[in-house]
């Protein structure tokens, strides 16, 4: 039987501008009529033939509300545009960074390579009926399309008239296996394939899984894995139980949900209340001793949270640890590290790590593309940022369960001498002994929320204006208090990409202290209403006796400095912060 082709009139819809992440909307948005099918066609419009007609393209994602749908919409729509063949995670179900990995390792049952995927995401944000539904389209890098195609998409939006759509009947990707479809044009092939294996085989070229089992099977060392309920329970199985020989018991919410469990499937000390109060972080002791060792990913398990035993490692500190330990404690890395990079924002942590290594370095506005261009340029091999965002260029997204591998393999490492007799250097060692090396970055940030507009642009105006004096910025802060460092640079940081030479201006407003400490603001663009404000407050200390206080104690002068100077009660009508991370 052939599959016929319709075109079905459509008219515009407001508002489907792609961001960093692709376009994010409430599911009752998306599940009005043409709403997807519009996205959709006017992606396919935006790339060059080859790249869709003959094109094999992989479409999966986190699993949540409304995915299975928007698989079998895309799968008749890209039958009606040419596509040659289709990879679907079994159930609907691929993370963003197995993604990237099948885009970049897979090869199919005839020798087919995928040259992009459409990932269906909201990531960490809330999912059901009622809550976000996100779509994304990654380039043959395995990376997220440039802007250069997204705001062509954008275009494509505003002046949509029609879409193509199949008659393919409906696929059953519950099961693996290969549907074939004849169509105008001739074959087309639909393949269910097993979510995991590509992305587990990748982690086994990357990481020494056996040193890893000897250090789950001691008796000294416990471990604790939370997904949340999104797809990195698709992984956890496969690669910590059946891999790595952790107890079933160490995973907690692995099974993948439509609604992540009701839950917020953010990977931080806020939403994984669970694995908190597991890891003796809650507000009450637990009543069994925590285990050595917890994570957690989010809804499509590119980002992680690091705890020790009561310890919480930031995120900025975790990319640095990393990069510091990674050519000894990662096969992959043996041969030495090509470059790192961190995100503007994220704390100088890292940079001491490059200057110590002697490795190239590099600081980048807020978006994992701008690490992409580095990472296909082989100028960089580790890289973060500090919204628990970490990875490495074995794939073109933040990795969450990449960065859980890459603490066990420290920690494998630092304790390959002492399983049998001697005390488990745990993670909270492996910090304190990383500050006391390079010293401490203490950092926060302070997140407002759903700001009017117009206040927020008048608040970082303000900001921008006094840099054009710092000698009048250093009178005003020492008259806030008279214990924090000399400001010594101010700008409006803009970034220049090393690769393909593009300007990107308006990153964000810093403030660089003589002592090595920084404020920056920043405008934030992923809420769905109103401005989000985001205070960035890190203060360095080198100073070992220093290095073990309280993150809120070392951090209340230049906190007090931050919110006096930049007048954000004045400005927002805020006397405090939405969110504290």
């Amino acid at each position: 039987m052939v599959f016929k082709v319709s075109k079905v009139d459509t008219t515009p819809f407001d508002g489907q501008k792609p961001g960093t992440s692709g376009l994010r909307k409430k599911v009752k948005v998306f599940v009005q009529p043409h709403y997807l099918h519009n996205f959709v066609q006017s992606t396919f419009n935006a790339l060059t033939e080859e790249k869709v007609r003959g094109a094999t393209l992989v479409v999966s994602g986190d699993g949540r509300y409304f995915s299975k749908d928007a698989i079998q919409i895309i799968i008749k729509m890209s039958a009606a545009n040419g596509v040659r063949r289709i990879w679907v995670g079994q159930n609907g179900l691929l993370s963003t960074p197995a993604v990237s990995a099948v885009i970049r390792e897979r090869v199919g049952i005839d020798g087919s390579k995928a040259t992009g995927a459409f990932i269906l995401t909201a990531s960490h944000n809330p999912g059901g009926p009622h809550e976000d539904f996100g779509i994304k389209y990654n380039m043959e890098n395995g990376g997220p399309a440039p802007e250069g195609i997204t705001d062509k998409i954008y275009e494509n939006t505003k002046t949509i008239k029609e879409y193509l759509i199949a008659d393919v009947p409906d696929v059953d990707i519950s099961a693996t296996g290969v549907t074939n479809f004849g169509g105008p044009e001739g074959q087309f092939d639909v393949e269910v394939f097993d979510s995991a294996s590509d992305y587990v085989k990748l982690m086994k070229s990357i990481f020494d899984f056996e040193s890893m089992r000897k250090l789950i099977s001691s008796p000294k060392f416990t471990f604790c894995f939370d997904a949340l309920h999104g797809v990195g329970g698709a992984y956890a199985k496969s690669i910590f139980v059946e891999e790595l020989g952790a107890p079933e018991s160490s995973l907690l919410n692995c099974v993948p949900k439509e609604d992540f469990g009701g839950g917020h499937p953010d990977p931080n000390l806020t939403y994984a209340k669970e694995l908190v109060a597991r890891m003796g972080l809650g507000k009450s002791n637990p009543e069994v001793e925590p285990p050595e060792f917890g994570a957690a990913a989010d809804g499509d398990a590119d980002r992680n949270m690091v705890l020790g035993k009561r310890f919480f490692v930031t995120p900025s500190d975790s990319v640095a640890i990393i990069a510091a330990n990674a050519v000894e404690s990662i096969p992959y890395f043996s041969s030495g590290l090509k470059g790192v990079a961190r995100s503007m924002p994220t704390s100088a942590a890292l940079d001491l790590v490059a200057q110590h290594l002697k490795l190239k370095f590099f600081e980048v506005p807020t978006g994992w593309k701008f690490f992409g261009n580095l990472m296909d340029a082989g100028m960089c091999s580790v890289c973060g940022e500090e919204s628990f965002g970490t990875g490495s260029d074995h794939i073109r997204e933040k990795d969450g369960i990449w960065a859980v591998l890459a603490w066990l393999s420290i920690l494998a490492y630092k304790n390959k001498e002492n399983l049998d007799g001697g005390k488990l250097v745990t993670v909270e060692d492996i910090v304190r002994n990383h500050w006391s090396k390079y010293g401490r970055h203490y950092y926060t940030r302070y997140d407002y929320e759903n700001v009017d507009a117009t206040a927020a642009k008048e608040l970082m105006a303000h900001l921008v204006k006094l840099q054009s004096s710092l000698s009048e910025v250093n009178e005003i802060v020492k008259g806030i208090r008279s214990d924090v460092s000399k400001v010594v640079h101010g700008d409006e940081f803009e970034y220049k990409d090393p690769v393909d030479g593009s300007i990107s201006k308006h990153q964000g407003i810093r403030y660089l202290f003589e002592d090595g400490s920084r404020l920056v603001f920043r405008l934030s663009g992923t809420g769905s209403e109103g401005a989000t404000i985001r205070l960035y407050i890190e203060q360095y200390e080198k100073d070992p006796s220093k290095i073990g206080r309280e993150s809120q104690d070392a951090l209340a002068p230049l906190v007090d400095v931050a919110l006096k100077f930049s007048k954000m009660q004045e400005f927002t009508g805020r006397s405090a912060p939405t969110v504290i991370t």
